[in-house]
């Protein structure tokens, strides 16, 4: 396991780092700042930022870089003002622990925010692939309606010329779909979709 310790004070830093005792294998880089061309360099598997209270300069920072690379970020912060914790989170923080820092509870909060982190990743692409997935469908639909009324067809038939034309181009049914759209659009001098 790779981890990637924030934290501007030594001591506080080493403490994290022995709450990581037992992990094998364990590499452990520790930085005064949250740098995107350091963790990009050591590419943690978790990003642990410890700090008296989160500047808004880090949630900032931590937000931009789960855009572009998610991974893990653990917060133990000393002190924290009402709104950071909900911050934290938005900007991919995936555990937030307030005047908890010991390094008995490094390990399991780690395993967890971990956890946390895999679970919400795999949920959000789920949610990704079911958006686009309705999306493929209502084009589908769009498009076998334009074949019934252009092509006096049923639904059924429209369908299966549909997906001809899907298997014939090896292309997928919602892309075939698309294209059949835009073409009539063009065809017909506005835009169909």
């Amino acid at each position: 396991m790779r981890v990637l310790i924030i934290d501007p004070d030594p001591a506080r830093a080493a403490l994290v780092a022995e709450g990581l005792d037992g992990i094998d294998p364990l590499k452990v880089r520790v930085a005064a700042v949250f740098d995107e061309m350091d963790v990009t360099a050591f590419q943690p598997d978790v990003v642990v930022v410890a700090s008296e209270s989160p500047d808004r300069d880090t949630l900032e920072s931590l937000r931009e870089a789960s855009a572009v690379n998610p991974r893990p970020v653990v917060m133990f912060v000393d002190r924290s003002e009402p709104g950071l914790a909900e911050e934290a989170v938005r900007a991919g923080v995936a555990a937030y622990v307030v005047d908890g820092l010991s390094s008995a509870r490094v390990r399991p909060v780690l395993e967890v925010a971990m956890s946390r982190f895999h679970l919400m990743h795999q949920l959000r692409a789920d949610l990704a692939k079911a958006k686009a997935d309705l999306a493929s469908r209502k084009t589908v639909e769009r498009a076998k309606a334009l074949l019934m009324k252009e092509r006096d067809l049923d639904e059924e038939a429209a369908y299966r010329l549909l997906r001809k034309l899907s298997m014939d181009t090896g292309r997928p049914l919602g892309a075939v779909a698309a294209d059949l759209l835009a073409f009539a659009g063009v065809l017909k001098g506005g835009d169909s979709t």
